[in-house]
């Protein structure tokens, strides 16, 4: 996958991996545009408070989950570990 971050990302994403289901239903450009929500802070449809603990992740080297939906409605999650050591693109099925 090409993936372009137009602005310097707020966190090391690592290296990006994406499962099986993931990449069987999910269209390309969708993860494209996920991952780089994820990479500027943009956490998706996540809740006030979770969106508050990934604001403190960031300080604190804490694990980085988001929430997003693909064109067609189907929701899937990015996370990127404590370490930034990869980021992962999944279904909530995969989790």
């Amino acid at each position: 996958m090409n993936l372009f971050l137009p602005t310097p990302p707020k966190f090391p994403l690592g290296r990006l991996v994406i499962t099986q289901t993931a990449l069987d239903v999910l269209a390309e450009e969708d993860v494209r545009q996920a991952v780089v929500r994820h990479a500027a802070g943009d956490w998706g449809d996540l809740c006030a408070e979770d969106r508050q603990a990934n604001e403190r992740a960031l300080s604190t080297e804490a694990r980085l989950f988001s929430v997003y939906h693909d064109t067609g409605g189907r929701k899937f999650y990015v996370i990127t570990e404590a370490d930034r050591s990869v980021t992962t693109v999944l279904l909530p099925e995969d989790y």
